[in-house]
């Protein structure tokens, strides 16, 4: 599969920096220090991985997670980012509802739930990697995809956002826009990419997605130059998700009309509303020393630490409220009565 056929090639020729590392889960809560800055709770639950210095409110002007962290969930030593995404959950025939845990991808086997973070200069296929790109600085945060988008034509607005349908655990193709509809013997996987230009100006924007754009040609893959208005090249930022859908891959227990039983946690059961947040954490010019280096994946200029290290790095969750772990709920968190409210990116 594509990953094997990276880790081979990567070995014939020297190339500029690509990572891949896994980070186990820090905690589950309904927190969104971008959208919903201070907030608690905020309106729908989210899983974050990395620093332990998260908070409901993290404003760029006083918010720097790699000084105020001390600890982190992921495998950098010196990663202190904030990432996170709406977990999923599984909708019972009777209406009720219980989360799907994560699990690691391959090569991260003892990691608790969490995701798998990639930092390149190129496309993933590229093994080359020649691109040279700037380190996000202090205080960089963006989103990408939008909890809003109900239909296929608004989620392919944002085209680098995808499903794969695990057949095993090497399987990456093809990807859909949306849940998949059969059952997935490995898991279901999420693909989140970000975009690659900065305006070079902004550590935010309104909206959080208005300082950052792809490139000129639209797409990452096509390796085409910034647009003008955003002229600086950025690491695409990447997330996998991979849930495990084993508890819950019996047709019997499946919608009798045949749809599709897996909702977000804002109550989507389409998946056209995919979407991520990133909250820049590295310390001091960690990443841009990875990311200068000639190196693939297992690179010498990143620190590491241990599964276990990863794995001891948390967080108290601050809404108490049943997520649907252990018990079935009768309503998503933040999605019943008065609490009901949609999330707003304000474009």
């Amino acid at each position: 599969m594509l990953w094997n056929s990276l880790t081979a090639l990567a070995l014939v020729a020297p190339s500029n920096a690509l990572i891949r590392f896994g980070c186990s889960q820090l905690v589950v809560d309904r927190l969104d220090p971008l959208v919903e800055p201070g907030n608690t709770p905020s309106a729908h639950l989210h899983q974050i991985i990395g620093g332990n210095s998260f908070t409901p409110d993290m404003r760029h002007d006083v918010m720097d997670p790699a000084k105020l962290s001390t600890c982190t969930t992921c495998q950098p030593a010196d990663d202190f980012s904030n990432y996170w995404t709406a977990p999923l959950f599984f909708k019972a025939r009777n209406g009720t509802y219980k989360r799907v845990p994560q699990k690691p991808n391959s090569g991260f086997e003892g990691q608790i739930g969490g995701m798998t973070v990639y930092y390149m200069q190129n496309q993933l296929a590229d093994f080359a990697q020649k691109a040279k790109v700037k380190a996000f600085p202090p205080g960089f945060r963006m989103i990408i995809g939008s909890p809003t988008s109900g239909t296929r034509a608004e989620a392919d607005k944002f085209p680098q956002l995808t499903y794969t349908c695990l057949q095993d655990m090497s399987t990456r193709f093809p990807e859909t826009k949306n849940f998949p509809k059969k059952p997935c013997p490995a898991g279901i996987m999420v693909n989140l990419r970000f975009p690659t230009c900065w305006d070079g100006k902004n550590l935010d924007s309104p909206d959080h997605m208005a300082h950052i754009t792809y490139p000129a040609t639209g797409t990452f893959e096509s390796q085409g130059p910034c647009p003008g208005s955003h002229p600086v090249r950025v690491p695409q930022v990447m997330f996998e998700v991979i849930y495990e859908t084993k508890e819950f891959n019996d047709l019997a227990q499946w919608p009798e009309d045949g749809s599709q039983p897996f909702v977000y946690s804002f109550g989507d059961q389409t998946g056209f509303a995919n979407h991520g947040d990133y909250l820049f954490g590295w310390k001091d010019d960690a990443l841009q020393k990875i990311m200068d280096d000639e190196c693939f994946v297992n690179c010498k200029s990143m620190r590491t630490q241990s599964i276990e290290a990863m794995n001891s790095c948390s967080v108290s969750r601050k809404v108490d409220e049943d997520i649907g772990d252990s018990t079935w709920i009768a309503a998503l968190p933040g999605q019943h009565h008065s609490e009901k409210k949609a999330r707003s990116y304000h474009a």
